[in-house]
């Protein structure tokens, strides 16, 4: 049977998802006023995608926005949403499945859909596209398609044949030429420079390239000039060979994955605290066995309350490490349901995974005790979070800078420990690092010599012992030219504290005036 592909081009994809997000906005679905998507560049505004208006006042793709607004002073502008759109163009490439066993994407604006063997099911190929047309008409979506025995020669037509063309494949060979041959060259899907070399060569159509390649000679003239080019943009045999079906092109589907999904619809409405504890032991039990099937451990659960009124409540939990321990569960979500109204009651619940990663099995006893001794970090990390906020559970780790206030960052608890150069072991730091370094009045022997009396807080302090200094320049990859230097000295006064200051700057180093004392941590 021949294979038979359905390309669909969504031209106006971008203006399209952004006309849809902005109705209310807009006062209806017309867009009426000249308006660009823009993304900023090294060089200014650059447009990304302009509407109907904006194209016939003069606006184009690519285009620096200065010089669109040249021609229409009047352009209305709105930030280009690239990765909303590849995920919109995700969204799509799933719903597309319903014509045909596996979808594609072909970024930035199009789809490829197997259809081989599906279109009697749509009273043939016309009654496929038709329903295909009208579906997306339903989303308010353009939309340019064509069936071909190929995925390229389905993409040339779509973006550069006639609407809705459909390709013969009983032999398809000579169909793809024949429907092909009048396209520019600019349908095989070729890099920019290749397009380039082939008008200066004076091939602009399909045909005349597959002429000259059908020719011994020609074809070795033509390898010979991009017998470099590996990669199927950049070399137009290659792109001609996969348009006619000679060589097979690989094609990446996407298949949709289903969230661990559990729900109890109740015949009595539930109001009482003690029955909504049961239930979501019952819904922890069944996600526990759900997610056990597939290997999988939760990292999000979201919670949601249906109650007899149609208002919907949700919960949402976020734990540091896989798990699907029902019991664990129950717990974090309690901290969580002392708030719920549930009015005249809640008639439904629906526990989901949003998301979920492997999680493979575990020797259940001792994993079991440590959960009920408090000892597991993951366990114990969650609890944290669910009273304190996401935010308030951190860990410091280490990060490559010789500025004692730079050389942590905090993470999430459980992330892996970004790389870094190593630690600088052979500096001695102080136990306690203050959150913002102290200004510090100094008494000291000038121009470079220790400090021999100091203030903090109200307080005279006496130096008895000094150690240093440990000199650290400033880091002029992140900072301006003018930050001075520091000299750090771990002194002790004379009832034994130890502290940590440090002096910024020298006297004449021309990057301000006397130098300033700072203090900065604490000794043990």
């Amino acid at each position: 049977m021949t294979r038979r592909i359905l390309s669909l081009w969504l031209p106006a994809l971008a203006m399209d998802r952004w006309r849809l997000a902005h109705v209310d906005e807009l006062g209806g679905e017309d867009d009426t006023q000249p308006r660009v998507l823009i993304s900023d560049t090294a060089h200014g505004p650059r447009i990304e995608a302009a509407n109907r208006a904006g194209a016939m006042a003069g606006a184009r793709r690519g285009m620096m926005l200065a010089d669109a607004r040249t021609l229409c002073p009047a352009l209305l502008t709105a930030p280009a949403d690239p990765a909303g759109n590849l995920a919109f163009l995700e969204q799509l490439a799933v719903w597309a499945m319903r014509w045909g066993p596996w979808s594609a994407m072909d970024p930035p604006d199009g789809l490829l859909v197997d259809v081989t063997a599906v279109p009697h099911l749509f009273g043939g190929e016309g009654g496929l596209l038709d329903d295909v047309h009208a579906g997306f008409a339903r989303r308010k979506l353009a939309l340019r398609s064509a069936i071909a025995p190929t995925a390229g020669s389905a993409w040339a037509c779509a973006h550069y044949g006639r609407a809705r063309t459909i390709v013969d494949g009983s032999r398809s060979d000579d169909a793809i030429r024949r429907a092909l041959s009048d396209l520019p060259v600019a349908a095989l899907r070729l890099d920019e420079d290749v397009l380039t070399v082939l008008r200066r060569l004076g091939i602009k159509r399909i045909g005349q390239l597959d002429a000259i390649e059908e020719e011994g000679a020609g074809r070795d003239a033509i390898q010979r000039r991009f017998r470099n080019r590996r990669s199927p943009a950049a070399n137009p045999l290659i792109r001609l060979d996969q348009l006619l079906g000679r060589i097979p092109e690989p094609l990446l589907p996407v298949v949709p994955q289903q969230a661990p999904l559990v729900q109890r619809r109740l015949m009595e409405p539930i109001r009482h605290r003690t029955l909504l504890d049961t239930v979501l032991d019952d819904l922890a039990l069944d996600m526990a066995r759900e997610l056990e099937g597939k290997a999988l451990g939760a990292r999000r659960l979201e919670l949601g309350l249906w109650r007899v009124d149609g208002e919907v409540i949700v919960r949402r939990l976020e734990m540091a490490a896989a798990t699907r321990d029902p019991a664990h569960i129950c717990r974090l979500f309690a901290a969580r349901l002392d708030d719920v109204d549930a009015g005249f009651g809640i008639e439904m619940l629906r526990l989901r995974a949003s998301w979920a990663e492997p999680l493979a099995l575990a020797q259940g006893d001792i994993e079991a005790a440590a959960e009920a001794h408090g000892t597991s970090l993951s366990a114990c990390i969650d609890r944290l979070t669910v009273r304190l906020g996401a935010e308030a559970v951190a860990r410091p780790v280490p990060f490559a800078s010789h500025i004692p206030e730079r050389a942590q960052r905090w993470h999430p608890p459980l992330e892996p420990e970004p790389s870094s150069q190593g630690l600088l072991e052979f500096h001695h730091r102080p136990l306690k690092l203050l959150d913002k370094a102290e200004k510090i009045a100094v008494l000291y022997a000038t121009p470079d010599g220790y400090p021999k009396r100091f203030r903090w807080r109200g307080a005279v302090r006496e130096v008895a012992r000094v150690e240093g200094p440990e000199r650290i320049a400033p880091e002029w990859w992140r900072e301006r030219g003018s930050a001075r230097l520091r000299d750090y000295y771990r002194i002790e006064d004379g009832a034994g504290c130890r502290y940590w200051i440090y002096r910024q700057g020298l006297i004449g180093d021309g990057r301000g005036g006397m130098p300033d004392w700072y203090l900065q941590g604490l000794c043990g």
